[in-house]
């Protein structure tokens, strides 16, 4: 029987004839070789050797029954390649069926995969560019903060100029002091934030990369199968490929294929998943933060407020005390004026007194006397002298409260003077730059 290249994958139907090869068979045919055969002598100048009757008849049934024998056995291998070829024919078709239909499955399951990989890397170009937004909201809230420290810096730097004795850490500086601690907090969490943020964005792209090479890979073998999906036994474009059935060493298994696409999808999965969590987080970062800001500008608004309450409060009392020094002063000055008038005054009558008992000590002789008038005009120039002395006191007191009171006028200006810097320093300075402070929205990075 010829052999076939023909792979069968079940046994073959039963035979009618079984396919087994005839033993040939032997026919002893007499040879001329006895007493009465014509292998003699030649006789007559005729044929050296002459067949019998006999066999000459055998030789034709031996003819006869070989070509009945060659006849049978052509006929039952024509009816064994006839069936062997029928049955090759079905189990062709059934085969080629059936890896048609497997292709098609195959086919099925990698457009699910495709589609799944597909839906991962659409979900992650989504999510990358929400983070993205969230990136540029952070960065325009580290550069909004960027105001705030400027003009608290600028608020403590102007205030270092105010003067002895307003120059205090009151509760002021205190609150200016927190808010530039906040935003430099605040300013260092942006930024760790937004190296985060940086890090997961390159982790989107790398597993999106992933998923559309293997997206990609899966849509070459999609083509490649459908296309072999589509060749039959009409298909002009086939050819023999005869070592194509061997698997290649490097060929993965469909339980590695799945697991290869299910890993790719899980960590992409797991990818977004920390994005979505850090897009979550971003934005309550970016809440706190701005009400954070938001809060203690109103707090240090508020203290700035207080004190310059309290600085006005105390430059209407020093003025009002300035005002009285001031009506103390010219009432001190007129009375120190009245008080050399009255010294002046008294000077008129000392010098009488004085001239008339210097002219009575020139009485001659026993009219010398000490008489009433005498002692009455040595009293007179004695309470003169002490009036004197009195009113020379009090000019000298009443001078020096002067000194005094001027050095209170001077000292209160001062003050009042240094309260109107402190207040053109808090209220004109340093609360005027405070109403640039940036609004929430800017501070959230929404601005």
């Amino acid at each position: 029987m010829p052999q076939t290249d023909i792979l069968l994958t079940k046994e073959p139907a039963p035979q009618t004839v079984p396919a087994c090869q005839l033993p040939r068979k032997l026919y002893d045919v007499a040879r001329n070789t006895g007493a009465h055969t014509s292998s003699g002598l030649a006789t007559s100048g005729f044929r050296t050797a002459k067949y019998l009757l006999d066999e000459w008849f055998q030789n034709c049934y031996a003819r006869y029954h070989q070509a009945f024998a060659d006849r049978d056995q052509s006929e039952r291998q024509r009816h064994e390649s006839q069936q062997l070829a029928a049955e090759t024919e079905a189990l062709a078709q059934r085969t080629q069926q059936d890896s048609t239909r497997k292709v098609g499955e195959r086919l099925q399951d990698m457009h699910g995969w495709k589609s799944e990989l597909q839906r991962q890397v659409e979900e992650l170009v989504s999510e990358t560019e929400l983070l993205l937004a969230q990136k540029q909201r952070l960065e325009r809230a580290l550069d909004a903060t960027a105001g705030p420290f400027s003009i608290v810096t600028d608020n403590l730097q102007c205030r270092e100029r105010r003067q002895h004795p307003d120059l205090v850490r009151d509760c002021v500086e205190i609150e200016l002091l927190k808010e530039a601690e906040l935003i430099r907090n605040i300013q260092e969490l942006l930024k760790r934030t937004i190296m985060q943020a940086v890090s997961q964005i390159r982790l989107n792209w790398e597993h999106k990369e992933t998923c559309e090479m293997d997206w990609s890979d899966k849509v070459e073998a999609y083509n490649i199968d459908e296309a072999c999906c589509r060749y039959n036994n009409q298909s002009t474009d086939v050819q023999f490929y005869p070592h194509s059935a061997k698997f290649e060493e490097s060929a993965s298994t469909p339980e590695t294929w799945a697991k290869f696409t299910q890993e790719h999808l899980y960590r992409a999965e797991r990818e977004r998943l920390a994005s979505v969590n850090l897009r979550n987080l971003i934005d309550c970062i970016l809440q706190d933060t701005s009400e954070d800001l938001r809060l203690q500008c109103d707090a240090v608004n508020l203290a700035f407020g207080r004190r310059c309450e309290e600085l006005e409060d105390a430059r209407h009392k020093l003025e009002h005390h300035l005002r009285k020094t001031l009506r103390e002063i010219s009432d001190q000055e007129h009375n120190i004026a009245a008080l050399k008038q009255a010294i002046k005054d008294k000077e008129a009558p000392l010098k009488v007194a004085q001239t008339r008992l210097y002219q009575r000590s020139h009485r001659p002789n026993v009219e010398l006397c000490r008489d009433a008038a005498q002692f009455r005009l040595a009293s007179e120039v004695e309470e003169l002298n002490l009036s004197l002395a009195a009113l020379k006191e009090k000019l000298l007191e009443a001078e020096q409260s002067l000194r005094n009171l001027e050095d209170t006028r001077m000292s209160l200006e001062k003050d009042i003077a240094i309260k109107t810097n402190s207040l053109f320093i808090d209220r004109h300075k340093c609360m005027a730059h405070r109403a640039h402070y940036p609004t929430v929205l800017q501070l959230a990075g929404y601005q």
